[in-house]
């Protein structure tokens, strides 16, 4: 005999009895009425409340019994239930995609390829932008002294430009709002779309239209720009300065959201100083959960290979205790802030520079050496997604590497070689087309600039100056020139020989004083390269971070030079190649036997 559906009835029992006792209660309370109107005030508010929580008790119960009411016979059957279960998983149709590494569990299938095509397309979440308010709240992460700063009502009136290739048309809405809610409407003049030649259809007619609808609620607050063909960032920025008519010009790409207040700052810094170009300090919006994750102030900056990066600030800022004060910045990361006149009296952007990169590096020297400055300003925070990857061109060194040398050639002066050394190119005659830098030079001598070492001892002093090389590349072995010398796993501390490649595990570096670097140089001074040493025991040459070498008491100086031995200074056993397993050659420490070793760019004889 079934005892299910009386296990079921058991819990409907035991409410019905809570809703009697319930009841009991109430009429109790209600029957002393009299006692209550002679009671103080606060007992007859507190009967009262009493009396309103057990009404919302009395809901709840009824709600919990109409629910088990309603249950199904058919649940009381653990093989149906458990097939009803099985029957909801869904398979993970992208285990190994990066946008399902911690989102998407609830997504059925179709959903899933839906949000996987876009997020090839775009480098980010779209299918999860397009159910997403324009208007949605982000978290206010400013230093909460911000929120306390006054600022005056005659500020300059602001253009903001707006970036875009392919970009998903859900996320240049919500930049457009994000800017139209949190700008005081008096100081917003325009707001500039820069379409560098777009393929996605979205960004034609639904743009125009959302276009249309703005204007109509703000007359001429929208303009749009739209390339005939791609012509790439630097352009693409370029174009959006040209169009704005505000006293101030902000930079900014698509894929943004500003927070509360973002402008004010901003405005009020160029009213102090005109010749200041500023950036906000960024939050990264997650490309897969599009949530924003709180970043602090930190200057914008660059290695010998002109790629961007986070840097500190010089330490007089952080002797303030005060996170909410600007702070100078050797460079932008490409969003920017300045007075739209100064910014065309300086030289704007370098209209030379290709498709992507260094144009924002360029940027922050020439205006350091020609009479401006650069400051990240705290209270101005713009929350920015990441994308997984980029619209441009899928190797983006092709172009960066370029635009870097055309940096070095106009800017740079004597010390351009280290970028150079920095892509591993020769010293001289690189072979790469810079395009006509005439022009940059001829703006450098008007504006009256100074020295690039000026640059570095003043603005970036933790840039190394590299003044200490005199060879670099990779090295090989007249023994067998088809292998080089390779820094090997990492982690690890042996040095091995391995095909040569020409990328960075490769990259050997000669000083004056001795030490040979292996694996791609370092290129600030509080970073350690690892060294070659001699370990002084066994046969087996090592590869340490050069403090850590010279605090463990290794020998890292050697004699070399250019078709010749490698030689330690003090042990003076050579580095040579032996055949080790399988006809594998390997590197070891021996007396020198005559091998002779060939780098493969020299900057000066040795």
């Amino acid at each position: 005999m079934r005892l299910g559906w009386l296990r079921g009835l058991a819990p409907v029992m035991i409410m019905a009895a809570a809703l009697l006792y319930i009841s009991s209660i109430k009429h109790e309370i209600h029957s002393h009425g009299k006692h209550l109107q002679r009671a103080h005030l606060n007992d007859s508010v507190r009967n009262q409340h009493i009396i309103m929580r057990l009404q919302s008790m009395e809901a709840n119960i009824n709600k919990l019994v109409k629910s088990l009411n309603s249950i199904d016979v058919k649940a009381e059957q653990p093989e149906e239930s458990a097939k009803h279960k099985e029957h909801k998983v869904v398979k993970k149709l992208y285990p190994n995609s990066y946008l399902f590494n911690k989102w998407g569990e609830e997504l059925s299938e179709d959903e899933q390829r839906e949000a996987e095509e876009l997020f090839k397309r775009y480098g980010y979440n779209a299918f999860l932008s397009d159910r997403l308010p324009l208007n949605r709240d982000i978290p206010d992460t400013r230093d909460p002294r911000c929120a306390q700063r006054k600022y005056p009502q005659d500020l300059p009136t602001l253009s903001v430009v707006l970036i875009y290739l392919d970009e998903a048309l859900s996320i240049i809405k919500r930049a457009v709002r994000s800017i139209i809610d949190k700008t005081p409407s008096h100081l917003l003049k325009s707001i500039v779309l820069v379409d560098d030649h777009s393929s996605n259809e979205d960004l034609m007619e639904k743009l125009d239209v959302y276009i249309i609808s703005i204007n109509e609620e703000r007359p001429g607050l929208l303009v749009r720009v739209r390339h005939s063909e791609q012509l790439g960032l630097t352009q693409a920025r370029l174009s959006g300065w040209k169009a704005a008519t505000g006293d101030v010009v902000a930079i900014l790409d698509a894929h943004i959201e500003v927070h509360l207040q973002w402008a004010e700052p901003l405005l009020a810094r160029i009213k102090e100083d005109r010749t200041v170009v500023l950036t906000p300090v960024f939050d990264k919006v997650n490309f897969d959960d599009l949530l924003v994750t709180h970043y602090h102030p930190s200057a914008h900056a660059f290695d010998w290979a002109l790629w961007c990066m986070y840097e500190s600030f010089r330490p007089e800022w952080y002797d303030l205790k005060n996170e909410s004060l600007p702070g100078k910045s050797p460079s932008v990361m490409g969003i920017l802030v300045a007075d739209r006149i100064f910014f065309g009296e300086i030289g704007a952007l370098d209209g030379g520079m290709k498709i992507y990169g260094g144009e924002n590096v360029e940027l922050g020297i020439r205006v350091w050496l020609c009479g401006g400055s650069i400051e990240v300003i705290p209270c101005s925070k713009i929350a920015h997604i990441e994308r997984a990857h980029k619209p441009y061109l899928p190797d983006l060194s092709i172009t960066m590497k370029r635009n870097a040398l055309r940096v070095a050639e106009v800017w740079m002066d004597d010390y351009k070689t280290n970028v150079n050394i920095a892509w591993n190119l020769p010293p001289k005659n690189h072979g790469i087309d810079i395009g006509d830098v005439s022009e940059r030079k001829a703006l450098r001598e008007r504006l009256k600039c100074k020295p690039f070492k000026w640059y570095l001892d003043n603005v970036y002093p933790q840039l190394d100056y590299l003044d200490h090389l005199v060879a670099y590349g990779m090295v090989t072995n007249n023994l067998n020139p088809d292998i080089c010398i390779d820094q090997g796993p990492v982690p690890g501390t042996i040095p091995v020989m391995y095909g040569c490649h020409g990328y960075s595990p490769q990259f050997c570096y000669y000083r004056t004083t001795g030490e040979i670097y292996i694996g791609l140089i370092k290129s600030h001074k509080y970073n350690s390269n690892r060294c070659l040493v001699d370990p002084g025991v066994g046969s087996v040459p090592g590869l340490y971070d050069c403090k850590l070498a010279k605090q463990k008491g290794f020998y890292m100086l050697w004699d070399f030079k250019q078709g010749r031995a490698i030689q330690n200074r003090d042990t003076q056993r050579c580095v040579e190649l032996v055949k080790g397993e399988e006809a594998s050659y390997q590197l070891i420490l021996q007396d020198c036997s005559g091998q002779k070793w060939t780098i493969q760019h020299v900057i000066t004889d040795f």
